[in-house]
């Protein structure tokens, strides 16, 4: 068998795909609804024809059957959106959104390819949808629709971090080889694990650019210009991330793997003093003897989850304890804990808070890599 024609569905920004050409798959095709996603995509993946488009309208998709079908497509991945069902959503009961796996779906049953990755959150396991008339689980559906054309993977739910991905991530991941071949699809063997320290560890500490202006950042961080230019000669995307000062002063007293929340006198809290309301998740440090936990598409915010630099402590001119890095992870180290190609070309027109929800909202790179590697070397 030659090399493997794909169609990507719900393409996003094609982190999936970064190893794709290096494994010899060449996807022909991909479909993304949003029109700056599918131009990053298109920017980067030069060869595929991206068709821009609502899925759910027929036209798109009779585009993309067609297409599909005239470039002899035989391997589709669909990665629908998984809002309406992440733990970080507010997980409505029947959200338009998990209703889109059945146009990715009603696009497998009319291209018939030899080979099939659907990807979603855990949740998608428990997730009810309609069907006709019916009420069902989403992993029902899907094999009703195609359990009579496909043999599915015996265990679906994979953790990252088993695949040197230096991140927790937990995915729902079906696997379907068409009935008339002699292949099975499961997962790999386990790999070791990869702990932040030994992922990013080694990186140069960055102070943080003060949203309140450099004369602030100077005064408060003497060294953040020295800091900064070390930084760069690693790579242009290990640049400082900007931050209110006060979000700063609660991470700079938070001490590795703890919640600022937690903290006896520098604790999130609005100008009268008042604490602020959070999750025990928020305004966290990350661990550094455990793998990055599960990147978010609101990574560049401390207050969001689990997304601050573990830091390191010293102490100031006062005797007191702080913690270095009182900082979200620069582009650079999500870069890393994604397990993407540090030289994966970004377009230079894209803004940091648009790079960041792309990447947070991608599977992680070596992952889809190490799943179509066991799928490859039967071919």
């Amino acid at each position: 068998m030659g090399k493997l024609r794909g169609l990507s569905l719900f393409a996003n920004v094609g982190v999936a795909e970064a190893y794709f050409e290096e494994l010899g798959i060449d996807i022909c095709i991909a479909n993304e609804i949003d029109f700056d996603r599918a131009r990053f995509y298109q920017d980067i993946y030069k060869n595929t024809n991206m068709i821009c488009g609502d899925i759910t309208d027929d036209a798109v998709r009779d585009k993309i059957i067609k297409e599909s079908i005239e470039k002899n497509v035989d391997f589709i991945i669909a990665t629908p959106p998984c809002q309406g069902m992440s733990e970080a959503g507010l997980r409505l009961e029947f959200d338009p959104r998990n209703q889109l796996v059945t146009y990715a779906i009603d696009v497998i049953k009319h291209i018939k390819p030899k080979f099939v990755l659907l990807e979603n959150v855990p949740k998608q396991l428990t997730t009810k949808i309609k069907y006709g008339d019916r009420i069902v689980l989403i992993p029902e559906y899907i094999k009703a629709e195609l359990g009579q054309e496909y043999n599915f993977n015996k265990e679906t739910l994979v953790m990252a971090k088993d695949y040197g991905v230096p991140q927790l991530r937990e995915r729902n991941i079906f696997l379907l080889v068409r009935k008339d071949l002699p292949y099975i699809w499961e997962f790999p063997k386990k790999q070791k694990e990869i702990t932040l320290r030994e992922a990013i560890g080694d990186l140069p500490s960055l102070d943080p650019y003060l949203r309140e202006g450099m004369n602030l950042t100077l005064t408060k961080f003497p060294q953040f210009e020295e800091k900064r230019k070390a930084a760069l000669e690693v790579s242009k995307w290990h640049y400082p991330p900007t931050h209110s000062w006060k979000q700063v002063e609660w991470m700079m007293h938070t001490p590795t793997g703890k919640s600022a929340i937690y903290n006896e006198k520098f604790y999130p809290q609005k100008a009268d003093g008042t604490p602020i309301k959070a999750h025990h998740n928020h305004y966290r440090r990350l661990k550094w003897d455990m793998p990055c936990r599960t990147i978010t598409q609101n990574n560049g915010v401390i207050s969001s989850l689990a997304c601050v630099h573990p830091g390191r402590p010293y102490k100031n001119a006062c005797g007191d304890i702080l913690y270095s890095d009182a900082r979200v992870l620069t582009i650079y180290e999500l870069l890393i804990v994604m397990s993407l190609p540090l030289n994966w070309p970004i377009p230079e027109w894209a803004t940091e808070t648009f790079i960041r929800k792309v990447i947070g909202e991608g599977i992680p790179s070596r992952l889809v890599r190490e799943i179509m590697n066991s799928l490859l070397i039967q071919l």
